[in-house]
């Protein structure tokens, strides 16, 4: 006999059944380190990873990265917040349709130039010479993802979710404000109990689209949070206030996409349901 059932990992009652989970917002990094671009939808691809996410990174000096056999290399061979917070007073955006990278500092713009090319790629070098050489181990280059690849953390970081729940929580911890892009996460969800996403972990979440991503693991939080969003001050201490009041480093979660489909501000995630064998 078979019964058709919800399956469910319970931890502290944090998730019930009936509960929805809905996309407060999208965001893409397309280049590491660098500033977010706000998403109205996106269409998730199989095995694949979030659409133009960490296409590219800035090599702070030789970093052995090879483009014919590329292999996860540790952030700290490139630009980013954890050790540049600098990074944070730029404000950049990536058109896809002219592969062109845009730099503003101080509201209005000081580089530009088109990644698919060696003159547009020595141009955004060129800038970074100049805007933190102290920060810089060897000569700045622009890297390239090649395809299947990205410049994640994590080897398996296809797309990451971030409960803004959580975050609220951990504002009344560290007693301030907390920017959820701190946490440089592709979706943002409303729906869930604070921490709750962790008991998400080795399920698979469904979207009205047809959309499956399975749950694979939490993310633990380095020193980038740290640092505003916004003024690239450093005036926070996350990872120490999630260990001291939690036990853990950990805010928010890894998926894989399961199955393609498309995503929208306002959607909607369920939980898969699974059957049971009695």
């Amino acid at each position: 006999m078979a019964l058709a059932s919800t399956l469910l990992v319970l931890s502290g009652n944090r998730i019930h059944g009936s509960m929805t989970i809905r996309i407060a917002s999208l965001q893409r990094y397309p280049v590491k380190g660098l500033s977010p671009e706000t998403l109205s939808s996106v269409a998730l691809t199989k095995g694949d990873y979030f659409p133009g996410d960490r296409l590219f990174a800035i090599e702070n000096g030789p970093a052995g990265f090879e483009p014919d056999n590329p292999q996860h290399q540790p952030k700290i061979k490139f630009l980013m917040l954890m050790r540049n917070e600098s990074l944070a007073r730029l404000k950049t955006r990536y058109i896809d349709s002219i592969t062109t990278l845009f730099i503003e500092q101080g509201g209005r713009e000081v580089a530009r130039g088109d990644l698919s090319t060696p003159e547009g790629r020595l141009a955004i070098e060129a800038y970074f010479r100049r805007f933190m050489p102290k920060e810089l181990r060897g000569p700045p280059k622009v890297l390239t993802a090649p395809q299947g690849f990205r410049f994640t953390d994590s080897r398996r970081g296809f797309v990451s979710l971030i409960n803004l729940a959580s975050v609220r929580e951990l504002e009344n911890v560290v007693g301030a404000p907390v920017d959820p892009l701190r946490f440089r996460g592709n979706i943002h969800v409303e729906g869930l109990a604070p921490f709750a996403e962790f008991d998400l972990v080795g399920q698979v979440l469904t979207a009205p689209s047809g959309l499956r991503l399975k749950v694979t693991k939490r993310i633990e939080r380095c020193a980038a949070t740290n640092v505003d969003p916004d003024t690239g001050i450093r005036d926070l201490e996350i990872p120490k206030s999630l260990m001291k009041a939690y036990g853990h480093f950990d805010c928010g979660i890894y998926a894989e996409v399961m199955s393609g489909g498309s995503l929208q501000e306002g959607d909607s995630l369920e939980r898969e349901q699974a059957t049971l064998a009695l």
